[in-house]
């Protein structure tokens, strides 16, 4: 949301007692380029909610007009982080549509809020929470950043770590400049 006039920027401030995650978007060019999905865990390991995966690791593609096959079923890099711990599987077409989003036609930075609710928008108890940002480059690397936020915790910019499941130095840059504030 872009915000024109100054008596409007209120409204368009991320709210206090949220968690913001930004991040440099560099789309790439290829085949399984430009997925990533985002999301947060209890401390238990179970996801909470997921704030955005990309239209073709959730919903395929089709290029002969029939219903296509999730894209992480016949492109098992497609961010298999968060395929793992959502249980994609067992999520339905419906529940999948919640979080789903195109992937961004256009580079920029990319910003996800989380309002301590869980996918139902429901208040989370209080605690210790994982946030993650996985990404796949081309089908050969497999980047994700994560980090830690307590629910009722006091304004902070938050540490992210980054780690790859598998290393390609081609495409680095698709995602990066991972940042986390707590509001």
């Amino acid at each position: 949301m872009i915000c024109a006039a100054s008596a409007l920027m209120a409204s368009c401030a991320p709210k206090p007692g949220t968690l913001e995650i930004s991040f440099n978007y560099t789309r790439q060019a290829g085949p399984g380029s430009n997925q990533y999905a985002v999301w947060v865990e209890n401390a238990e390991g179970q996801v909470v909610k997921t704030l955005f995966v990309t239209e073709f690791t959730s919903k395929g593609r089709s290029r002969d007009g029939s219903k296509p096959a999730r894209g992480y079923t016949y492109r098992t890099s497609c961010v298999p982080t968060w395929v793992q711990h959502v249980g994609a599987e067992n999520l339905t077409d419906e529940q999948m549509d919640a979080f789903t989003g195109a992937t961004p036609a256009e580079s920029g930075v990319q910003t996800f809020t989380w309002d301590f609710t869980d996918q139902a928008g429901q208040p989370v108890a209080k605690g210790t929470y994982r946030f993650y940002v996985e990404a796949t480059y081309n089908g050969a690397s497999v980047v994700t950043h994560t980090g830690t936020v307590a629910f009722g915790a006091p304004a902070a910019d938050l540490p992210v770590e980054t780690s790859y499941i598998e290393k390609s130095e081609e495409r680095m840059d698709m995602i990066s400049d991972v940042k986390a504030r707590k509001l």
